[in-house]
């Protein structure tokens, strides 16, 4: 009677603690769909894709389709450093061309996605045109520093051959241009840092990994020389709702 009992209450325990552990799960999926659907990058590069989210049991499928080839990165990166995440399935379709690379088209794709991340530039205000590898630049810049900038960011794009920088700063005498901090979630910025340095020819090669804690960018992995470390270093500094970045890659040193 004690042995039947005692199966009993085992039973009972044992259904009470799945039951725990399917609720626990159930309010991490909610949890992570929620972080996702309101990160920065959702509610601003992303905001006019058309994105469903499926989670289950920390597994995140994408489905929908995105206005532009880099949006299934950016939504996958995004959603990939989420709290409970463990895998993302990334279903989601880009109903346009992706362009040859180093083609004229590649090149502007990745001048624009450079500029897009980077709080100094003004990616809304550049026009980017693509001949033969010569870039034009137009638009309007804040000051000369911002003009000049651009310029260095499309310089460092691979495939282009010259870059022509006819953007215009406005002569406001004693204009005081301020920019409104912006608190980005750690998991956008950390999508947006990777993007950054895979659309440069200096980082791109690079094996960097990313972890952003409360704004605090950490870059680890191994570059060829100091130069991309350091440039690694200055385009994640570059990127929206980062405060600082702890640099810890190193140097590849071939073997003798």
């Amino acid at each position: 009677m004690n042995t039947h009992w005692h199966l009993r209450l085992t039973a009972a325990a044992l259904l009470l603690s799945c039951s725990v552990l399917l609720v626990q799960a159930s309010e991490t999926d909610a949890r992570i769909e929620t972080s996702a659907k309101q990160s920065y990058v959702f509610k601003t590069y992303l905001e006019k894709d058309t994105i469903i989210l499926q989670v289950k049991q920390g597994v995140v499928t994408l489905t929908g389709t995105v206005a532009e080839m880099s949006h299934k990165t950016l939504a996958e990166e995004t959603v990939a450093n989420l709290p409970g995440v463990k895998r993302v399935i990334n279903q989601l379709k880009w109903e346009g061309r992706q362009p040859a690379k180093n083609s004229d088209d590649w090149i502007a794709l990745q001048i624009k996605t450079s500029l897009l991340f980077n709080r100094h530039v003004s990616s809304l205000k550049t026009q980017v045109s693509v001949a033969q590898g010569i870039v034009t630049l137009r638009g309007e810049a804040d000051d000369q520093a911002q003009k000049d900038l651009t310029g260095e960011y499309a310089k460092d794009i691979q495939g282009v051959k010259q870059v022509k920088n006819e953007i215009t700063v406005p002569n406001i005498p004693n204009a005081v241009i301020k920019h409104a901090a912006e608190m980005i979630d750690d998991a956008s910025i950390t999508a947006q840092v990777k993007l950054a340095l895979m659309s440069h020819y200096s980082t791109s090669a690079l094996k960097t990994k990313v972890k952003t804690t409360d704004g605090i960018v950490t870059l680890t992995g191994k570059s060829s020389s100091d130069a991309g470390i350091d440039m690694a270093g200055k385009v994640a500094a570059n990127v929206s709702g980062v405060n600082q970045v702890v640099n810890h890659m190193t140097v590849n040193v071939p073997k003798k």
